[in-house]
């Protein structure tokens, strides 16, 4: 069994209280006009860029259009957990963060949260996914000065179990991707919070192929668009 001490227990739930607040959230669509901005007529990428210069497709954006509370760290980790995504383990991220620049006048910025597949258990379940593997993804928010959309564009990949070292599956990309939006296709609710997803597909924002891409899996170029609303 393993210990771990009170006063640590407290330090953790301070760490994570950003990202596990109840405030209500609101209704409503936000006040943006657009949906998001293309990274790329701002300078910007598709694809995030890792520690040795490859990329990682962001190839699901939840839109600026969705209510502006899912939008939140908070209210993102919470829309998470209703469709089988947490935390990292115990708040804990190992390794590098990546990078993204979302032509918003930022530059390339780190990201700003990874969640994991939870296999049913919010609360410990992404420890397991640590080591059996299983969907997860990353997050960026387009928030500067020449984009300020609020849009959310996630990594999102299937990676392999700890003893492959979390490489990522054969067609992770896509499979990743595929499986979020099935997940968080139409009404879902977590701990009293109604959601209502509806999904586009786009094609032509990120080319098909392996080139540049992370570990030279192929995509096949879509990005999905979540629309996120909550309601009554």
């Amino acid at each position: 069994m393993v210990y771990i001490p009170f006063a640590s227990l407290l330090g953790l739930q301070a760490a994570l209280n950003p990202f596990l607040s109840e405030t209500k959230p609101e209704s409503g669509l936000a006040s943006v006009t657009v949906p998001f901005v293309n990274p790329t007529t701002g300078g910007g990428s598709l694809l995030d860029k890792d520690s040795g210069g490859l990329g990682e497709p962001l190839n699901v954006i939840i839109s600026g259009l969705s209510s502006p509370w899912v939008l939140s760290d908070g209210g993102l980790v919470h829309f998470a957990n209703a469709i089988g995504f947490g935390i990292e383990c115990f708040g804990a991220h190992l390794g590098v963060p990546q990078t993204a620049n979302l032509g918003d006048g930022h530059g390339w910025v780190n990201q700003t949260l990874e969640l994991r597949n939870d296999y049913g258990n919010p609360d410990i379940g992404t420890c397991w996914e640590s080591l059996v593997g299983g969907n997860h993804f990353r997050v960026f928010r387009q928030n500067g000065p020449s984009a300020n959309t609020g849009a959310l564009f996630l990594a999102v990949s299937e990676e392999e179990n700890v003893t492959e070292g979390h490489t990522i599956k054969p067609n992770g990309y896509n499979l990743g991707r595929d499986s979020l939006v099935k997940s968080a296709l139409g009404l879902k609710k977590y701990r009293g919070v109604k959601y209502q997803t509806t999904a586009q597909s786009i094609s032509g924002m990120i080319p098909a192929g392996s080139t540049g891409i992370n570990h030279g899996i192929a995509i096949d170029g879509v990005v999905t668009l979540l629309t996120v609303t909550i309601v009554p």
